[in-house]
């Protein structure tokens, strides 16, 4: 799929102006071609059989080239969709090579190291109530300010914004209070929850952290940091939360099936006591 994506998209840059500057700006696309056709087009289609060495030719081209193409877009603010086009092929040609050398994606190593999970159990109250004010600091410094802000500034010198109803930055900061204190509400947990946030939905800190995501893009008027926000809950729900209820089943046992089999993820439950 990746290869014929590719190759359909070097056939729109060759017969349509628009496509062209869109994605490259003033570069000669005869002289990408000449690299891009074989080391991404080609070792794309032979990554699909396997061969190995074309995985990793591809997965490091398209690197490669969507953080030159970025610092080009930067300086010029030309070539802004070629940008993220770069950036879902180098993504996408990473998860190939996983599936080829590893024979899939390692979503565990995603709660290795800093993110491994750690029982709170038998750390005192305030140890844990401090901990988790340090952790909510930092992440939501990082996730929710200095990234959406680093993200909002590249969509604007890329030139690939879109406009935004002047609603929505209104709605954005009623939004981005109420799922702070879902998230506040939902915090410091030291043992199996059920009670709370928690008897409605089975994840409130998750749900609350990618509604937050959601809301500081309407506050900015970005589509590239709402699109951040849906991306991070595909990224937890299919990477993060499968590690994490595999944990919570070895910790909890029945107790927590039980509770996983009767509380859903993303829809809160209503009517149920």
């Amino acid at each position: 799929m990746q290869a014929a994506a590719g190759l359909s998209w070097w056939i729109a840059v060759f017969l349509s102006p628009v496509m062209r500057e869109a994605t490259l700006g003033s570069l000669d696309p005869v002289a990408v071609a000449i690299f891009d056709i074989p080391l991404f087009v080609i070792a794309s289609a032979l990554a699909a059989t396997a061969v190995k060495a074309a995985a990793f030719v591809a997965t490091a081209w398209t690197g490669i080239v969507a953080f030159a193409l970025g610092v080009y877009a930067t300086v010029t603010t030309e070539a802004g969709l070629g940008v993220l086009m770069m950036i879902a092929a180098a993504v996408c040609s990473l998860a190939a090579l996983s599936i080829v050398v590893l024979g899939g994606i390692p979503t565990a190593w995603i709660s290795q190291g800093p993110f491994a999970f750690r029982s709170a159990a038998g750390r005192r109250t305030t140890t844990n109530v401090g901990a988790t004010i340090g952790q909510m600091i930092l992440f939501w410094g990082l996730f929710l300010a200095v990234i959406p802000v680093g993200l909002t500034f590249l969509e604007q010198r890329w030139e690939v914004t879109l406009p935004f109803p002047p609603i929505a930055a209104p709605a954005g900061a009623l939004l981005l209070m109420l799922a702070s204190a879902l998230g506040v509400a939902s915090a410091m947990p030291n043992r199996l929850v059920i009670a709370g946030p928690y008897r409605w939905i089975r994840n409130p800190m998750a749900v609350a952290g990618i509604t937050q995501g959601a809301a500081v893009g309407l506050i900015l008027g970005s589509w590239l940091v709402i699109a951040y926000a849906v991306l991070g809950s595909l990224l937890w729900n299919y990477a993060v939360r499968p590690v994490e209820e595999a944990d919570l089943e070895e910790r909890f046992g029945a107790e927590f099936i039980s509770y996983r089999e009767s509380v859903r993820c993303w829809i809160p439950r209503v009517g149920r006591g």
